[in-house]
């Protein structure tokens, strides 16, 4: 079995959604399992939607119609009628009045309404697969064992979620297709929960695991891992083979082609992962593999923007026990989490993304240290297994910023010898990647490979 996951612009239209059936059926020796996302920018109509009906902008009629009539001009083009998605077009009119009504809209209900960009799109080409001569069936993940807990917005799975879906999916008729919700799951009182923006991927990952597959393929619009992100980097090229531990890396440190939880899954049932595009067949992608590359060679630079830099000031530090402790108990009492930290005898700095608000956290810091925080500034990872080995690295990266009149202000290097994090304004990080991928790869010729680099770059 592999599992092939299609991103909202691979299900965006008609045409798109034709190439997804055409991938699906070539693969139809290899048992597919579908992952799809909902259409592109479906997600953010309703969670408009739900804003509307909270201030009563406009009639919920008014609202689903916009909605429905978006899907309803890819099904049209497909030969399908507006039965495929009449049964979720009436709920969500419901929970919308409902928002409407009441005049509350909670993360609970806030996840329901996003389910529905998901559950909407897998019945289409489920339908569109059925009409093109598969067997292809659509299911909500929650109706084949996706179990989470109640963290709306970012929920995480309960341990028993693979044992379930590898007991739902095992019932399923032979030669069925399922063409699966991702992004979504329901908590064991029946709340539909969401896993986070981007969470199809992560949606994939889990079932690949649970059911063992050979390989998880994650089908988007761009040829795979890149070496810089094009719209900044025109020349940027595929790396062709990168591990688990550094696409780990260059997801979580601002690379948008995975979800940053997706790599965990495959990496524990060491099922290699495979970045495609959608819109380019003949081409290779990105293979994630559990070791990729030899070590002592810089695998990928990454780069996130909207980034804070809190710094922490206090003579307390000094020889004592416990001051970082009490830190970070703050920081998980505010559910503020960590990118990157760096310390000294009487400071310690750290980076949090721009999205979470800080202005609790920093209060209560002040009580006992000097706290200033700092804007518009973005961090910087050079990724690469045993980087710590590599001799003369961090004086090119520190040449190379350095002739740019890039000033860095803050390094850390990680524990497990993969990443090394620079901080410095976002004004500059542009210029940062470009300088940095001139030094490290101007000679390297495409496609990448091996000892290969990506730099990505998340606003």
């Amino acid at each position: 079995m592999i599992v092939m996951k299609f991103g909202g612009t691979s299900v965006g239209t008609a045409e798109s959604i034709r190439r997804v059936v055409d991938r699906v059926r070539a693969a139809r020796s290899r048992n597919p399992f579908v992952v799809v996302s909902a259409i592109s920018g479906v997600t953010d109509m309703l969670l408009a939607a739900a804003r509307e009906a909270l201030g009563r902008k406009a009639s919920v009629k008014g609202i689903v119609s916009e909605i429905e009539a978006r899907h309803m001009a890819v099904a049209g083009k497909l030969g399908l009628g507006s039965s495929i998605i009449s049964g979720e077009v009436a709920e969500l009119e419901h929970v919308l009045f409902g928002i409407s009504l009441v005049g509350e809209l909670t993360l609970r209900t806030t996840d329901h309404v996003a389910s529905f960009g998901e559950r909407m799109s897998s019945r289409i080409v489920a339908a569109f697969a059925r009409k093109s001569g598969l067997k292809a069936e659509a299911f909500n993940a929650y109706d084949l064992g996706m179990v989470t807990d109640k963290n709306f917005g970012s929920a995480e799975i309960l341990p028993k979620t693979f044992e379930a879906i590898a007991s739902s999916v095992a019932k399923l008729p032979s030669g069925v297709v399922p063409v699966v919700t991702g992004f979504i799951g329901r908590t064991e009182d029946g709340d539909i929960t969401t896993l986070g923006r981007g969470g199809s991927d992560y949606t994939a990952a889990i079932y690949g695991a649970a059911l063992k597959a050979e390989e998880i393929q994650i089908w988007t619009d761009v040829d795979g891992i890149m070496t810089a992100d094009p719209r900044i980097v025109p020349e940027a090229r595929t790396v062709s083979i990168v591990s688990f531990e550094e696409a780990s890396e260059l997801a979580y440190f601002g690379a948008k082609v995975l979800h940053p939880k997706t790599i965990l899954p495959a990496m524990n049932g060491n099922i290699p992962v495979r970045v495609l595009n959608t819109f380019n067949p003949s081409g290779t992608g990105t293979l994630i593999l559990k070791n990729s590359t030899e070590k002592g060679e810089i695998t990928a630079i990454t780069c996130k923007k909207g980034v804070y830099v809190i710094n922490i000031n206090s003579a307390r530090m000094l020889m004592a026990y416990g001051f970082l402790h009490h830190v970070f108990r703050l920081f998980d009492e505010f559910k503020v989490p960590v990118d990157m930290i760096a310390t000294s005898e009487v400071n310690v700095s750290v980076t949090v993304e721009k999205r979470f608000d800080v202005s609790g956290l920093v209060e209560k810091l002040k009580e006992f240290a000097a706290v200033t925080v700092l804007a518009d500034r973005a961090s910087l990872c050079i990724v690469g297994e045993g980087i710590k080995s590599m001799p003369g690295v961090g004086g090119r990266i520190s040449s190379v910023l350095g002739k740019s009149g890039i000033n860095v202000e803050m390094t850390s290097q990680s524990h497990n010898d993969v990443n090394m994090g620079l901080v410095v304004s976002e004004k500059s990080v542009d210029g940062a990647v470009r300088a940095l991928h001139g030094e490290f790869f101007a000679s390297v010729k495409q496609p990448v490979k091996r000892q290969s680099a990506a730099i990505s770059v998340r606003g």
